[in-house]
Formats: C-alpha cells, sequence, structure tokens
C-alpha cells in the first residue's frame, strides 16, 4: 500500500510538470528578420554557441561553484550517514551506547521530528533566510552542527521524559540544519553561475551529491 500511494503521487507530480512555467525563455519574439539583421546575428550566435559549449568545462574553474558544491557533497555524505545510523543507534542496548528503544519509539521521534520541521520550513525558515545572508547561516550551522553531534553520546544517561525531550529537540535541530543548508547550497550554486549555466551546474552537483550519498551507509557502517 505505500508503495501504491507513492506511485500514485509521483504519476500527480508528473502531470503537474506540464503546467509549469518556463525558467528560461529561448524563443525567438520575431519571426519576420529582413536580410540584414540575420547577417548581423549569425556571427553573434556562432559565438555565443561556442561560448556556451566552453561554458560547461567553465564550471570545474569555477571556483565558488566547486568549493560549494564539495561542501554540498560532504553536508549530503554527513545527513545520509546520520538518518542511516540514527534508527541503529536507537534500538541497541544501552551497554552498547544504544537507547534501548522500541521501533515504537523511533518512530515517535522521527513523527515529532517531521512535524515541527514542516512548521520551521513554512514559518521559521522564511524569517531566518531573509534576515541572515547563505554563507554567514551555512557557517553558522557547520559549527553547531558540531557540538550537537557530540551531544548524542551522552543521551544514553538520560532517561525518561528528560531523554524523549533531548532526543526530539536534537532530532529536529540536525533534521532543520539539513534542510536549511541543502537549500542554502542550491542558492549558492545558482548564484555562482550565469542562467545559461545553471542546469549543467545543478546537473553536476546532484551527479556528485548521489555519488556521496551512495557510499554514505557504507561510511557509516564502518564507523
Amino acid at each position: 500500500l505505500p508503495c501504491l500511494c507513492i506511485s500514485l503521487l509521483a504519476i500527480a507530480a508528473v502531470i503537474a510538470c506540464f503546467w509549469l512555467p518556463e525558467t528560461l525563455h529561448k524563443h525567438t519574439e520575431d519571426t519576420m528578420l529582413n536580410s540584414s539583421t540575420e547577417a548581423v546575428e549569425e556571427p553573434c550566435s556562432d559565438l555565443n554557441a561556442e561560448q556556451s559549449g566552453s561554458g560547461c568545462l567553465s564550471l570545474f574553474t569555477n571556483w565558488p561553484l566547486m568549493s560549494t558544491i564539495t561542501v554540498y557533497c560532504i553536508f549530503s555524505l554527513q545527513d545520509m550517514a546520520y538518518a542511516e545510523v540514527f534508527s541503529l543507534w536507537a534500538v541497541s542496548d544501552r551497554k552498547y551506547g544504544g537507547l534501548s528503544f522500541s521501533s515504537q519509539d523511533v518512530g515517535s521521534v522521527l513523527s515529532i521530528s517531521g512535524l515541527l520541521l514542516l512548521i520551521y520550513q513554512i514559518l521559521i525558515y522564511p524569517l531566518v533566510a531573509n534576515s541572515i545572508d547563505p554563507i554567514t547561516l551555512v557557517r553558522a550551522i557547520a559549527l553547531l552542527t558540531i557540538p550537537l553531534l557530540s551531544s548524542y553520546p551522552f543521551m544514553p544517561a538520560l532517561s525518561g521524559s528528560i531523554l524523549q525531550l533531548a532526543l526530539n529537540c536534537a532530532s529536529f535541530l540536525k533534521n532543520s540544519f539539513s534542510v536549511t543548508t541543502m537549500t542554502v547550497f542550491n542558492i549558492l550554486m545558482n548564484d555562482a553561475v550565469s542562467q545559461d549555466l545553471r542546469a549543467s551546474a545543478n546537473g553536476l552537483s546532484v551527479t556528485l551529491m548521489s555519488i556521496f550519498k551512495t557510499i554514505a551507509p557504507a561510511v557509516a557502517g564502518v564507523m
């Protein structure tokens, strides 16, 4: 049943794509051009084609773009590793450093985090994005992530409602940090290139990010 529901949602999303607005317009405004205008525009179009062809290779020498993609991949690996390890850590016995949670307890934590994350994305994130520039926001999240993840080994010492409160807060903060950084990285990558190269830049970033997400479970398992 869950697979069927997801498939129906995917079909609805595909149908909705036909009504998405264009973000890059390349339509000819005036089809009635005289011969002199065409003669002038032909060299310009050839030059633009050459620049577009070499533009894809120039992505690798674009330092702002490549540095953003590098950090984006590292954060993606860390997020995927956390997602894979969190549930296993929570259900592990306390003598192994876990929380001895049941599957229902883990589901409750994830459900509460998801609800709070929805509220954060709708109400809080727009205010944060308008008041803090993207680079400063990423730097702040990178610094805050270190003490946040370092607090997890001390949680088995807690119990009862205090443990539930601490774990829910930590899980929500971690997920909100992940959502914020992914959004900011996409903004930074699109700002680092011209409009004609954004599709290539996004394709390159998603490809590299997928590779890092692929190896993340193995890295998390080894650690």
